[in-house]
């Protein structure tokens, strides 16, 4: 493995590429400014997202799959909030949860279904 490239005062050129990312620079304008081609520009910043740092979500969270039609129908209502319709689903469940509605709605459910 080649050793780090010092760039534009950074360590590396992968943590050029990915602070000048993170304050809104074009893979572009970075691939200009450092004088490499866009497709190194794009490999570097592909490999920076790899190596980041787990999200809270990801390391406390587990995984629950929503059938893509029910988080299409959940989307006009994220949208207005501003969401995305996961986010929508999460805050769902847990008002549900924290407001003991789980079994009114399952047995409302129920109920339709007879």
């Amino acid at each position: 493995m080649a050793l780090p490239k010092p760039t534009l005062g950074y360590p590396s050129r992968s943590a050029a590429v990915q602070a000048l990312r993170e304050q809104g620079w074009s893979m572009r304008r970075i691939a200009e400014e450092i004088g490499i081609s866009l497709g190194t520009v794009s490999a570097l910043d592909a490999s920076a997202k790899r190596r980041r740092e787990p999200r809270p979500a990801e390391v406390n969270g587990k995984t629950v799959l929503f059938p893509a039609e029910v988080l299409d129908r959940l989307r006009p209502h994220a949208a207005r909030r501003g969401i995305t319709p996961n986010e929508l689903a999460r805050r769902i469940v847990d008002v549900a949860i924290d407001e003991c509605m789980i079994d009114a709605i399952l047995d409302d459910e129920l109920e339709a279904s007879r």
